[in-house]
């Protein structure tokens, strides 16, 4: 569970820019805030990311216990390229791990969340995040 500032902003980061399915929403207006499930498909088949936006908060500190999220993807220079493409801010360009050979990549949501793009090891296949 990540915890938002602004849920659409960031529902369409990670639809519009990951290409991750908006799953479903729910609102508390007792306990003042909403939930949004995405992902490449629906639990149990796939893992979600569950989004929090506790209503008023804008803007919360990342804290050090916090690393990154990371997915796999076919091919990270292509993921790269379409993250760009749709906006999105890639702070570390494709390419291999410093002492190994495994290609990542890493982008930031627009709450400041790291997000590593690993190359699964298949190989490339020119189809980016999916």
């Amino acid at each position: 569970m990540l915890r938002v500032g602004d849920l659409q902003r960031s529902i369409d980061f990670y639809t519009r820019v990951l290409g991750m399915t908006l799953l479903r929403t729910s609102e508390n207006p007792q306990y003042k805030y909403s939930l949004a499930f995405l992902g490449y498909g629906s639990n149990p088949e796939h893992a979600e990311l569950e989004l929090t936006h506790n209503w008023g908060v804008t803007q919360y500190d990342m804290g050090t216990a916090y690393g990154h999220i990371a997915l796999g993807v076919p091919d990270a220079y292509a993921a790269v390229a379409q993250v760009k493409a749709a906006g999105g801010l890639v702070t570390r360009e494709a390419g291999p791990v410093a002492g190994g050979t495994t290609v990542i990549a890493f982008v930031t949501d627009p709450d400041g969340y790291k997000i590593e793009l690993i190359q699964r090891a298949e190989g490339a296949g020119g189809q980016g995040l999916r």
